[in-house]
């Protein structure tokens, strides 16, 4: 098997093992360096983090910012699923103008940070008096993260579908599709089941920057965290369990998506089957 670089030999692989070891020191020296402080400033109090383990702060407070962090996140996922695999289409257009309006769309989207398109947003939808007060938050978290996530989807789509075989595509061709089938029916979901690890890391992307939402007066899980601590006097406590939680989904959606290529892998990775019914060619005398 060949690799990209040279492979390490044995005084390669020791320096490596305690350059390891000197790091895996320095940061363990850090964070006890950084629990002392907290210490001395009476931060690890018994008395801060009880009331996390009573019934109120998660039914008034962690639970309900919960949900309306899945809830955002979930919409968001599904409409930048749907932005991304449009876009991504249209920069694999054979028309030139398809390809310049998309191309433009998504570098414009993605050059824009998430915070900026949100505040947007919220503004402009206040302004506009469109849509319910209470509703404007929800809407312009969602918004933001649809454009700039749905951008970041498109762009996998359409380096997932450059970086095929060629060969795939003649296979398509050569069994009758058009272009437009090959991409659609063929190209694109390999390229889909290819790009599945940078996919999770985007659902996690946009599972945290709902944390955004603060901003715009999104009551999500931070901004609940947030106004629980600043009533008890523990927000260091509350955002250090608001973290804690977040870790916890974004392992579980690593996790899953791990599950699913592994899945998805096994059944597009066995062995060639000795024909194919589908690709047998009929002939006069059949």
């Amino acid at each position: 098997m060949s690799t990209l670089f040279d492979v390490p030999g044995p005084v390669a692989r020791r320096r490596m093992v305690w350059v390891n070891i000197v790091a895996t020191l320095v940061v363990a020296g850090i964070g006890a360096w950084v629990l002392l402080r907290l210490n001395a400033k009476g931060q690890l109090d018994a008395a801060l983090w009880t009331p996390f383990l009573t019934a109120s702060p998660w039914v008034d407070y962690l639970i309900p910012g919960l949900l309306d962090t899945l809830k955002a996140a979930a919409i968001s996922i599904v409409t930048a699923a749907v932005f991304g695999f449009a876009f991504g289409l249209g920069r694999l257009s054979p028309s030139r103008a398809v390809r310049a309006v998309s191309g433009t769309i998504v570098e414009f989207f993605r050059a824009v940070p998430v915070l900026l398109m949100m505040i947007f947003f919220y503004l402009g939808l206040g302004k506009l008096q469109i849509l319910d007060p209470s509703d404007v938050p929800l809407v312009a978290v969602v918004l933001g993260l649809t454009f700039y996530n749905g951008s970041v989807f498109a762009e996998l789509v359409r380096s997932g579908v450059h970086g095929l075989p060629r060969g795939q595509r003649e296979a398509a061709l050569a069994v009758g599709l058009r272009g437009g089938q090959s991409l659609r029916l063929v190209e694109v979901p390999q390229a889909l089941i290819a790009m599945l690890p940078a996919i999770a890391s985007q659902l996690v992307v946009i599972l945290k920057d709902t944390a955004l939402g603060l901003i715009v007066t999104y009551p999500e899980l931070l901004d609940a965290a947030r106004r629980f601590g600043s009533g008890n006097g523990n927000i260091l406590q509350a955002l250090v369990v608001a973290a804690l939680i977040f870790i916890v989904i974004n392992y579980g959606l690593t996790r899953l998506a791990d599950a699913l290529a592994g899945r998805v892998g096994k059944r597009t990775a066995g062995k060639p089957r000795a024909e194919a019914p589908s690709l047998v060619v009929a002939t006069g005398n059949d």
